[in-house]
């Protein structure tokens, strides 16, 4: 899954993958594959839900489904035989025996205001539940989308000029190919800066080209309102993202220890309920560690979940607090394609990351 500040993945090699995925479901190789890779279950997260745009330039589009997407994938999910469940569940799951059926849980990461308007709608019809996972900033009216104002300077100017290592750097980018070169290689190097490097970085940025990163960052997200009208609903799950959302490899293990401690207290203190769940930025090998792994149990969250690839094992085989996660495309919409990840097939057999395994596991 395309996250902000990952390398885009060129045409030919995302046809490559979906050709892929498309011979091991024609091949029965998913269904094989499921009997001895399958696990317990599944966790599936999503971006923003919101419907299709025609717009050429739309570098985060892997990171969005539609909600008539989301719609066809939950009846599917039902129609093949699995269990939707609450993030609480899927953790009880993955420390039982192997049950009859396969459990899918459902997540989002973001707090993007899309998911009240466009994606709840559908969950609720389905009554299905899911689990939101919230940096409290953005509620607040403080967080900075820097993805989604990189994405907005480079979709309306040719040329753009910032600093980089304290010289100033110019781009010119007529073309949409090279717009979106440009977007993956400055959203890779704003993710390797530490917090307040990279908020210097983006406000310059913003600013040399006239985008309001505060306003586009309040229109995007959930505020305070919106979350205790979720809140409300039984189906739903409120989990923590941190505070502001970092790369918590790029900062201190106090600092990063701080940002785990203050989204669940916020968010407990906000909607007065228990916090169990976190889901730690970004969340691929490069964004966290195994002292992170370790402080999200000291801190007292029941799980901790990454978008590293891959299904939840049975018999407590999976790591709670570094729990895979099934991050989905949204530029495809092949169901085939997502049975044969819910199968495990694509991901068998998953050695365990040494960075990331506690002391005893």
């Amino acid at each position: 899954m395309i996250h902000p500040g990952t390398a885009l993945p060129s045409p030919g090699s995302r046809w490559r993958e979906s050709l892929k995925l498309e011979l091991a479901f024609f091949s029965g190789r998913a269904w094989l594959a499921s009997r001895r890779a399958g696990g317990a279950g599944a966790i599936l997260r999503f971006g923003r839900v919101r419907p299709r745009r025609n717009e050429s330039f739309q570098p985060l589009a892997a990171d969005e489904i539609t909600p008539d997407f989301l719609d066809r994938l939950i009846a599917a999910i039902k129609r093949w035989g699995y269990d939707i469940v609450a993030m609480d569940e899927a953790c009880e799951r993955a420390v039982r025996l192997a049950a009859p059926r396969r459990f899918v849980s459902l997540t989002f990461d973001g707090a993007s205001k899309d998911l009240l308007g466009h994606a709840h709608p559908v969950l609720q019809r389905h009554g299905v539940p899911f689990t939101l996972y919230v940096p409290t900033s953005f509620p607040d009216g403080l967080g900075q989308a820097w993805w989604l104002a990189l994405e907005a300077v480079i979709a309306r100017e040719a040329r753009i000029s910032l600093m980089i290592e304290r010289r100033e750097q110019r781009f010119t980018v007529f073309k949409t190919s090279e717009k979106y070169e440009l977007f993956a290689y400055l959203a890779n190097w704003l993710r390797t800066l530490p917090p307040a490097e990279l908020a210097t970085a983006i406000r310059d940025l913003c600013t040399r080209h006239g985008i309001d990163l505060d306003a586009l960052s309040r229109e995007a997200a959930l505020d305070w309102s919106d979350l205790s009208k979720l809140a409300a609903d039984p189906k739903v799950t409120i989990g923590s993202a941190t505070v502001n959302y970092p790369v918590l490899a790029n900062v201190k293990d106090a600092d990063a220890r701080r940002e785990l401690g203050m989204g669940k207290a916020v968010l407990e203190s906000a909607l007065r309920r228990p916090i169990r769940h976190v889901a730690f930025p970004f969340g691929d090998r490069a964004a966290f560690n195994r002292n992170h792994v370790r402080m999200a149990a000291e801190l007292g969250f029941a799980s901790a979940a990454s978008t590293i690839p891959g299904v939840v094992q049975t018999e407590g085989h999976t790591n709670l607090h570094a729990l895979p996660r099934i991050a989905w495309d949204g530029r495809s919409r092949s169901l085939r394609a997502m049975r044969v990840l819910l199968s495990g097939a694509m991901f068998a057999p998953v050695a365990p990351m040494p960075h990331l395994a506690l002391e005893g596991d």
